[in-house]
Formats: structure tokens, C-alpha cells, sequence
């Protein structure tokens, strides 16, 4: 039995194979509750999911993968997949896609201040990057580049926002209380989209 990720949803993959991984998706996201990523070993997962460490491995190679396999699941579930999003829809402000993404992350903060912060997991914030790299490239594509990066190539322009981007959504979690997740919601997209939006004070 191969390893397999969220990606493999849309293909035909044997509905036991799914159970078991949705199982270890919500074993690790309950331990995570309790204590830190860095705490949460492959054994602990397997405790708690009931199964053995070598099914672990038959589906998952580490729990930084796990973990961004679990946080895409989450947001799929809630209609918060940012692969829906496509700048150029007719709408200045965020679009709902993305506002439901910011509630979501808002609503589970604790668990995307350990998997976005410092000491948080790069499998989960590289497959965030390269999603929201694909949304700058299509806005650039479609709008053109800011001035300060209308130098650049648009694949390293959109590499330079998402970088941006990323950098917006840890300040947001960093703060204590958290704004609006419309406000971090419009700021991001009007990074990625290349238009200028406004909050309302």
C-alpha cells in the first residue's frame, strides 16, 4: 500500500486507505490540542488513531506531512480550499473563499500559530506558499506587477508576494487579540490580486 496525500482525493484510491488516513488526519489534530507539534511523536499518533506504527508509515512518512495533509482536509471540509480562488472574478474585495479560509484559521488559531510560527512545520507552510504563489502569478498575469517588482520575472514576482503574504497571515496570528479575519483576508488578497482594497475603520 503506497503513501498517500490529500491529492489523491479526486483519484480512485481504496476507501479503506482513505479511513485510515482520515483517522491518523484526526488523531494528530486531537493531539494537537493537547500539546505542542513538537511533542507529537509517530507513536503518539498511532496510540491514538489505534493502529500500529508501521500502517503510519504505509500512508504517511513523517507527522509534519500528516499535519499538512489534516490542515487541507480541515479547510476543504469548511469550503475554505484556496485552490478555488481565481483572481480576476469581478470583485475587489476578498473573496468569500478566502474569508472563510481567515475564520477558519481564526477558529482554530492555537493549532496555526504552532503550524505557520517559528518552530511550526515546513511541509504544511511550503504547500501554503506554492498555493498562494499560483493565485500571484494568475493576478500578475491578469493585472500586471506593482512597481517594485516590475522588474522581476512574473514566477519570481509572484514567489516575492506570496513570501508576503505568508509573512501577513504569521503577523495576524502573532497578534493577541486577533483582528478580524476579514481584515486579514483583505489584506491577502490584495496582495496576491495586485488591486488596492480598503477596511473600513
Amino acid at each position: 500500500m503506497g503513501r498517500v496525500t490529500i491529492q489523491d482525493e479526486g483519484a480512485r484510491v481504496d476507501p479503506r486507505v482513505l479511513r485510515t488516513r482520515r483517522l491518523l488526519q484526526d488523531a494528530l489534530l486531537s493531539l494537537a490540542r493537547e500539546r505542542s507539534l513538537d511533542e507529537i511523536s509517530v507513536a503518539d499518533v498511532a496510540d491514538r488513531a489505534t493502529v500500529n506504527r508501521s500502517t503510519f508509515y504505509q500512508h504517511y512518512p513523517d507527522t509534519d506531512t500528516l499535519l499538512a495533509d489534516a490542515l487541507d482536509a480541515q479547510a476543504a471540509l469548511v469550503g475554505a480550499d484556496l485552490s478555488q480562488i481565481h483572481p480576476g472574478t469581478g470583485s475587489e474585495g476578498p473573496p468569500d473563499v478566502l474569508v472563510r479560509y481567515a475564520t477558519h484559521v481564526a477558529e482554530n488559531v492555537g493549532l496555526y500559530r504552532s503550524a505557520l510560527g517559528e518552530h511550526g512545520s515546513p511541509v504544511a507552510v511550503t504547500r501554503l506558499r506554492r498555493r498562494i504563489s499560483g493565485l500571484a502569478l494568475e493576478g500578475l498575469e491578469l493585472h500586471g506587477a506593482p512597481p517594485a517588482l516590475s522588474g522581476l520575472p512574473l514566477p519570481i514576482a509572484a514567489a516575492a508576494l506570496a513570501g508576503s503574504v505568508i509573512g501577513v497571515l504569521v503577523a495576524w496570528l502573532e497578534r493577541d487579540p486577533l483582528p478580524p479575519a476579514q481584515d486579514v483576508a483583505t489584506w491577502a488578497w490584495s496582495a496576491v490580486s495586485g488591486w488596492p482594497t480598503a477596511i473600513d475603520s
